[in-house]
């Protein structure tokens, strides 16, 4: 499949660069300057009259315009010319080194950073180690042109699809974080927040979001951070109507905290649509281990919205751009700017590691690769674990979907349990137990908890469920079912009694909600990632403690 380059998204002009580059700091000037001249006559952000309102938002989206020209203009040399755009990056990343090179001097051809710079993988010990320290996270921040790009050309692409969503006071992010990759200046102004992002917490996000029943567009920075919100706005409604009704954001609505009581007793299935009968489209950015909260979010309380990633993120940063939401979800192009992309054939049917990388022109459609990332803060040539197939192609650049990663795979004697096999396996045993839907998972390799106590090491299963508050042993077997289904290794390991059957663990509302909490305390991959597989005990034992069947 080739993918057709995109039309130009604003009329081209003769200007020059310098000229485009003088009128946008104009443009921004002014819409810095406007809210400062009318600090006078307002107090609070109700305060501000409309007319300044939309003249924010006009000057916000005349920046934006021209920045996201200049941006697709440099997507498509970039794009037409792939060899040259990845030499230039790669002697970005090599002149900007953080760490010391132990590279020639001079002119650095491809052969040369290959053989001076050898792959390396992050080992589980060492994430375990640096986890196990407990360092304070470091702030979730995107580097590189890929993450400006995506976020200019991603809000042109949802401004095209839906044309009234990023009106004034039509969006509303209910994460800390926003899922746009780069924060630029104007960015509040032009997505038309109901308030702009700062530092508040998900709870006063969600009752800012709430007291807006006119929103088109509801973000959050990844889809597993929007399940959270959803399943605490179910536990706490009763708090948040009643903080809606006090007016703890201003002016008392009861109105508004009637029509949310009366919107939660109907039940999770179409609950933002109760909310707000407006909304259009859900943003979230794409990552490693969201497919699950997609599907429970479509399934229950989004059912009916369209759902938008501006790009796709991995351990490294963003890796690539979603510039087709037309297209099936989840394909996206690989970028020849920086961060430096290499990538790694797998074989096929054996995941095993090819002798050498290949760069972006080089690969095939409908093979597989691993990507390897290099910049300049560590320079080193990094295997992230993130599988993508090529599925087409845009100029000269891979059109890839992301398959799976290679470090969620469960072996307890020696068998490869890969994370689509296992997640498949797992659904497929669900859409089996009546009325369950699943809302999240993890798995864990019983040495971890020490509980083979004797028997044949086999696989701790936690998941989280709607619908279904206990687990016979009969539903509890079908996991093991469909995994000797799924897998002709496990089964023969099963047969032979070398592995024990899967133990299913229901645990109860919102564990997984402290999960992450956990996790965004460690410097691991998440956030954006979420792990499928733990490898550390006191994760382990935290699931282990709110299993409730």
């Amino acid at each position: 499949m080739v993918i057709p380059s995109r039309p130009t998204l604003f009329c081209s002009s003769p200007r020059s660069y310098l000229a485009m580059l003088l009128l946008l700091l104009l443009l921004l000037l002014l819409l810095l300057l406007l809210p400062l001249a009318m600090l006078w006559q307002q107090r609070s952000r109700d305060a501000r009259p409309s007319w300044l309102i939309h003249l924010q938002h006009q000057v916000a989206w005349g920046a934006l315009g021209w920045a996201a020209a200049w941006q697709q203009r440099k997507l498509e040399r970039s794009t037409r010319h792939v060899g040259q755009s990845q030499q230039r990056a790669l002697m970005w990343c090599l002149k900007r080194a953080q760490s010391p090179c132990s590279l020639p001097r001079g002119n650095t051809d491809m052969s040369t950073f290959r053989n001076h710079l050898p792959l390396t993988k992050t080992s589980q010990a060492q994430k375990e180690e640096s986890e196990e320290k407990h360092l304070p996270p470091a702030l979730p921040q995107y580097h590189g042109e890929a993450s400006l790009q995506a976020t200019l050309l991603g809000l042109v692409t949802l401004n095209k699809a839906y044309p009234e969503v990023l009106t004034p006071g039509s969006t509303a992010c209910v994460t800390p974080t926003s899922p746009w990759p780069s924060s630029v200046p104007w960015l509040g102004h032009a997505l038309g927040r109901v308030s702009p992002l700062g530092a508040k917490d998900t709870w006063t996000l969600l009752l800012e979001a709430l007291i807006s029943p006119g929103l088109r567009a509801l973000e959050a920075r990844t889809a597993v951070e929007l399940l959270d919100v959803f399943v605490g706005l179910e536990a706490d409604g009763k708090e948040l109507a009643e903080a809606i009704a006090a007016g703890n954001l201003g002016t008392p609505l009861p109105r508004r905290a009637a029509e949310l009581q009366e919107a939660l007793e109907q039940g999770p299935r179409g609950l933002a649509l109760r909310l707000w009968p407006k909304l259009q489209v859900v943003v979230t950015l794409d990552a490693g281990g969201q497919a699950e909260a997609v599907a429970a979010l479509r399934a229950l309380w989004c059912q009916g919205l369209a759902f938008f990633s501006p790009a796709y993120a991995a351990s490294g940063g963003v890796m690539a751009l979603n510039m087709w939401p037309e297209q099936p979800q989840g394909f996206y192009l690989l970028p020849p700017g920086v961060p430096f992309i290499e990538l790694l054939p797998i074989k096929a049917g054996t995941r095993e590691e090819a002798a050498s990388t290949l760069l972006l022109t080089d690969v095939q459609r409908e093979e597989e690769y691993e990507l390897v990332l290099t910049d300049h803060a560590g320079l080193t040539r990094c295997r992230l674990g993130d599988v993508v197939q090529v599925v087409g192609a845009y100029n000269q650049c891979p059109v890839v979907k992301f398959t799976c990663r290679l470090g969620q795979t469960l072996s307890v004697r020696g068998e490869v349990t890969d994370e689509n096999l296992f997640s498949a396996a797992l659904a497929q045993a669900v859409g089996q137990w009546p009325g369950a839907k699943l809302l999240d998972h993890a798995c864990v390799e019983s040495s971890i908890l020490d509980s083979c106590d004797g028997s044949a090491p086999h696989y701790e299963v936690f998941v989280e469920l709607r619908g279904l508050r206990n687990l016979s042993e009969e539903n509890r077997d079908k996991l093991d079912h469909c995994l000797q289904e799924a897998s002709p290794c496990y089964k023969s390991l099963r047969f032979r009694g070398s592995v024990g059957p899967a133990k299913v663990h229901l645990v109860g509302s919102g564990s997984f909600r402290v999960l992450r909490e956990t996790l965004a305390t460690c410097p691991s991959s998440f956030p954006p990632e979420m792990p499928r597989v733990l490898r550390l005990r006191h994760l382990a034992q935290l699931l282990q403690k709110r299993v409730i069947s």
